[in-house]
């Protein structure tokens, strides 16, 4: 009795265990992420209160007493810990504030700028993988081929180039010669194809390398040689058991590159004016609008802690020795 109400339980422990410890680290992304934002805008060159006045009315509109008024408006003369306090009192309350440049909503803003960069890491995520783990199986299944050597050039040049001068490339190739492609906008089904292949690239040599090196070595291991002995074909040791234990090893690899997908999202969104949180990153800290900073760069943040919380699951469900080590304890 006692073991079947274990095993009834079995998922909850360590799953229960990963988000509470997500949790936490999102509220210490949080904190971090609010104070160095603050501080980092504090120290940037130039009138604040002048850049937020020219995002309102036009350089050509800004005088010293619209900059004045703006800073008087704003509160940009109280002390600058006043005004930290303040911006972490409101997030205590869920309330991301009002953008200094536009007046509108900031957490209004926000969701569709996530629900943009949702959708451009989502393809090239589900590009890089698809390409990555078909290169590297192929390349696995006969080391030192002319798959396995395609393989190697093709992570060589894909980790090599960075992906401002690839997207570039990809604008002149099928933006400007063939016109097959628009370079920058939101909306047609088109748009998305060269921000998503631009991040993509990157991705799929990353992961091609990680999968050829995993499944060659999960190929030559006992259990995979001994099912074969028990006469299983081919095609179900693959799926039963390389597959399956070559996810246990690509899923923590996935969340480790959750971090550099971000990172590309908020150069390629700029690039190709992508309108996601990396482009409202960007013209938010031309314009020094706090508030929109903060909260971009917060979604950013506790995006890759979300994901990463999804990869800790992902790897429970596949892999079940730290269920089993659960019930031991």
């Amino acid at each position: 009795m006692n073991s079947s109400s274990s095993t009834s339980r079995l998922p909850a422990g360590p799953a229960l265990r990963v988000i509470r410890q997500r949790a936490l680290q999102a509220a210490a992304v949080v904190l971090l992420v609010s104070t160095a934002c603050f501080a980092v805008i504090q120290s940037l060159p130039g009138d604040i209160a002048f850049r937020i006045a020219a995002g309102r009315y036009g350089y050509d509109q800004v005088t010293a007493a619209s900059a004045d008024t703006v800073r008087a408006e704003l509160g940009l003369d109280r002390p600058a810990w006043q005004q930290l306090l303040d911006w972490l009192g409101n997030l205590a309350t869920l309330d991301l504030g009002t953008s200094l440049v536009t007046g509108t909503s900031v957490a209004g803003e926000l969701g569709l700028y996530l629900s943009s960069s949702l959708q451009l890491a989502a393809a090239a995520l589900g590009i890089g993988l698809l390409a990555g783990c078909t290169a590297g199986t192929l390349a696995a299944s006969r080391p030192g081929g002319a798959a396995d050597r395609i393989t190697t050039l093709w992570v060589s040049g894909a980790r090599s180039l960075p992906p401002f001068l690839l997207g570039l490339a990809l604008i002149l190739v099928f933006s400007v010669h063939l016109g097959v492609l628009p370079a920058a906008g939101h909306g047609a089904a088109g748009n998305i194809v060269l921000p998503a292949a631009t991040l993509a690239v990157g991705l799929s040599g990353l992961f091609a390398r990680v999968t050829r090196d995993t499944v060659a070595r999960i190929r030559q291991s006992e259990y995979v040689r001994f099912a074969a002995t028990k006469g299983l074909g081919g095609r179900l040791v693959f799926l039963r058991h390389v597959l399956r234990n070559a996810g246990v090893t690509l899923l923590p690899y996935l969340g480790v590159q959750l971090l550099v997908l971000i990172e590309g999202v908020v150069v390629v969104e700029s690039l190709f004016a992508w309108p996601g949180l990396g482009h409202a990153l960007v013209h938010a800290i031309f314009w020094r609008d706090l508030p929109m900073i903060q909260a971009t760069a917060l979604a950013l943040a506790l995006l890759v802690v979300a994901l990463n919380a999804l990869v800790d699951l992902g790897t429970l469900a596949l892999d079940p020795r730290p269920r089993r080590r659960e019930v031991v304890l």
